[in-house]
């Protein structure tokens, strides 16, 4: 993965070079740095967790991820069944079973030991592989304390079969390789199911696509034959095949699976439509836009596959805690040894198998696998509801902002014009016949504010319609005289007005058009960008969450205080000019806040650029916006609040899953090196490596309960 553009921002911001390189080969995924070549051979003891996932790469991933699966699983039940003859042959479990001698024949021993060779070759070569790998690359880690955990075992228990006096545990170097290939088996599918949201997204693309042919017939063609400037047919019911925009036809489409948004979106003539999303009741003729890499969706599964892999903070911490692990099991394996044999006197078999526990006890799985599968799941699903992480530094500093900064308009406003007051002057005259008539003669004008009173009600027949250059429009309806006009035609005309209302709204900076019926003042509308109904709802919750939420507008200072005031903002700064915006930020992070900047992206570039975290909002299908951290594809203020939600439930997943690996291991240690031996309790390898299977699995199954809380 080349350095991202954004990656050049603020000098704590994180820089991924090369692909972050996901060492399965510990099992638990550890990030290196090394550069990674999507058409070599993955193996586990370097496995790469989040390869290409386009196209084909995507699906040689998958494939090759199920292949590795498959492979865990054979090689756990072939081990498992030749652990069955290596129990019943094993001398210790015979005295166990009370049936010693009773097997008994010639070259039992040897019989044993070839068994025990095939599963210590077969079973463990993915440890000893890892081994190799965490050698070579001088990183030793949890694939170093199995391998020689099973190796200490294998030769010890050979020597002692061709005549060294000493006790046999092949049965527990088999149940230990058993256990461990069946909690690899296990993490593996977890993991896989982390990763299973991209797939899920590579799979909503149909196969084949209707191309509509210049003579107009119909032919089914794969999605990898469509080019910009098709038109595809997209009947009822199908999935739509590329980005695109609608040329014809009306309908409803199912972009859940994309955006996140739960309710079908209306698609007529001119709106644009994604691929991979669902077609609702109507059938609508496409006009492609984006195929392939630059669609919608692949740069959603590329923005993933690269979050996934970049460095989390978090992860370093965990990749620390391993390396003293992996000290902590060697020294504390010798320690023991050297106790229990030297000092306490015991015989080498029984100092060698509580060496061996140790080592077995101490192998942090789970911490490898507690961060990056957390990583996986929070990437994923924040995906699949249209929050797009693209800096995972940045995400994690989420969670510790102190104040969000939006940008106005687009972001808590539509950035259109709308009606937001209807004041009546004369009572012969309801608010809906007023509206009713200034919006058919403002049908016929093209002027925004025209546009917008003109959406408001149902519209009757208008003639001799003019427009008064300057100051509004009139014409006849249903046989009266109407016009729409300018607080500067009023003047001109002397009509005084002194209302108290028609005052208030113009003081927040509203526009004001009156009314007139057969030349008499009936009422006023006024007019402003409208505020959207979630701003209010995101802010009151950012709030609760101890987040300062404050604006930037190049708009007047009447109009920002009136939006401030209306959603409940913090602070507001008027007026500010696009290139100042990041001055501002700069201000607020001089008085000791972490900040975050959200707005379009548009004229917000800088701004997004200077803020510890840059949040587009209301990208849609432009995923791509550089200057931001995390992009969000709808435009719902309330989507900051989601994931900014998940930023801290993501870190107290982390932190639960690191609490739970490394307090496991600072309990299971001293119970495997047999501090409670007087006592009785004594914990042999293979116990010792179902409690870290179940540490694993735990950690696996607590990072699946993340979720997006919207």
């Amino acid at each position: 993965m080349e350095k991202h553009d954004m990656d050049m921002k603020k000098e704590h911001s994180h820089h991924h070079e090369g692909h972050e390189h996901m060492e399965h080969g510990a099992h638990g995924i550890s990030h290196g740095n090394a550069q990674h070549n999507h058409g070599e051979q993955m193996e586990h003891g370097k496995h790469n967790e989040h390869g290409g996932h386009e196209g084909g790469a995507h699906k040689g991933h998958g494939d090759h991820h199920k292949h590795m699966v498959e492979d865990f699983r054979k090689r756990f039940w072939v081990s498992l069944i030749l652990t069955v003859p290596i129990l019943i042959l094993s001398p210790l479990i015979q005295e166990l079973l009370g049936i010693s001698g009773a097997i008994d024949f010639p070259g039992d021993l040897y019989v044993l030991f070839i068994l025990a060779s095939v599963v210590y070759i077969y079973g463990g070569y993915p440890f000893l592989k890892g081994f190799y790998t965490e050698m070579t690359g001088k990183k030793p880690g949890m694939m170093t304390l199995i391998a020689v955990a099973i190796s200490t075992a294998y030769i010890y228990s050979a020597v002692v079969v061709f005549g060294v006096k000493g006790k046999i545990f092949f049965w527990e170097l088999a149940t230990l390789i058993d256990i461990m290939l069946l909690g690899h088996w296990i993490e593996m599918k977890s993991v896989m199911g982390a990763s299973r949201a991209l797939e899920e997204l590579a799979r909503l693309m149909p196969s084949e696509a209707h191309r509509i042919m210049p003579d107009g017939s119909l032919m089914d063609v794969p999605l990898e034959n469509l080019r910009p400037g098709d038109l595809v047919l997209v009947k009822p019911g199908e999935k739509i095949p590329a980005d695109g925009i609608v040329i014809k036809g009306e309908t409803s489409v199912n972009e859940s699976m994309l955006t996140g948004e739960s309710k079908p979106v209306f698609k007529g003539k001119g709106n644009t439509v994604i691929g991979g999303s669902i077609n609702g009741e109507g059938a609508i003729t496409v006009k492609i836009e984006k195929t392939g890499k630059d669609s919608f969706l692949s740069q959603v599964i590329e923005l993933v596959r690269e979050a996934q892999e970049s460095k989390s903070k978090t992860q370093d911490l965990a990749n620390r805690a391993a390396v003293w692990l992996t000290i902590i099991a060697l020294s504390g394996g010798a320690i023991t040894f050297f106790v229990w044999n030297v000092l306490v006197g015991k015989d080498v078999a029984f100092a060698l198998e509580r060496t061996v526990t140790v080592m077995v006890i101490t192998c942090p799985h789970a911490l490898g696998l507690a961060v990056p599968l957390v990583v996986a799941v929070s990437t994923a699903i924040s995906a699949t509801n249209g929050l797009l992480i693209r800096d995972r530094a940045a995400f994690e500093r989420a969670r510790n902002l102190q104040a969000i900064v939006f940008d106005k308009t687009g972001t808590l406003t539509k950035g259109e014009f709308g009606v937001t007051d209807v004041i009546l002057l004369s009572e012969d005259i309801d608010e809906k016949e007023l509206l009713r008539y200034a919006a058919s003669v403002e049908s016929h004008s093209e002027h925004p504010i025209a546009k917008a009173i003109a959406k408001t009600s149902d519209r009757k027949e208008v003639t001799e319609f003019r427009a008064i250059p300057g100051k509004g429009a009139e014409g006849m309806v249903k046989g009266r005289h109407i016009m729409v006009v300018s607080p500067g035609y009023l003047r001109e005309k002397n009509i005084n007005i002194d209302d108290e209302r028609i005052k208030k709204v113009s003081s927040q900076g509203k526009t004001v058009v009156f009314v007139l019926v057969d030349g008499e003042l009936k009422g006023a509308i006024a007019l402003a960008d409208i505020i959207r109904p979630e701003s209010k709802e995101a802010v009151r919750r950012l709030k609760e969450m101890g987040i300062k939420c404050m604006m930037l507008t190049g708009d007047n200072e009447q109009v920002a205080a009136w939006v401030s005031k209306e959603i409940g903002l913090d602070k507001y700064f008027a007026e500010v000019l696009p290139h100042e915006k990041s001055r501002k930020i700069k201000e607020i992070q001089e008085e000791g806040l972490i900040v975050a900047m959200t707005g379009d992206g548009v004229n917000d570039a800088p701004a997004l650029v200077q803020a510890d975290v840059g949040i587009a909002i209301g990208a849609g299908t432009d995923v791509a916006v550089e200057s931001a951290d995390i992009v969000l594809v709808r435009s719902d203020p309330r989507d900051v609040v989601a994931i900014l939600g998940l930023a801290r439930a993501t870190y107290r997943k982390m932190v639960q899953n690191l609490l739970w690996a490394t307090g496991y291991n600072a309990f299971a240690i001293p119970l495997a090196a047999g501090v409670l031996y007087s006592e009785g309790i004594l914990l042999s390898p293979a116990a010792g490596a179902v409690l870290m299977s179940m540490s694993t699995v735990i950690v696996a199954v607590n990072a699946k309960f993340l979720k997006v809380t919207r």
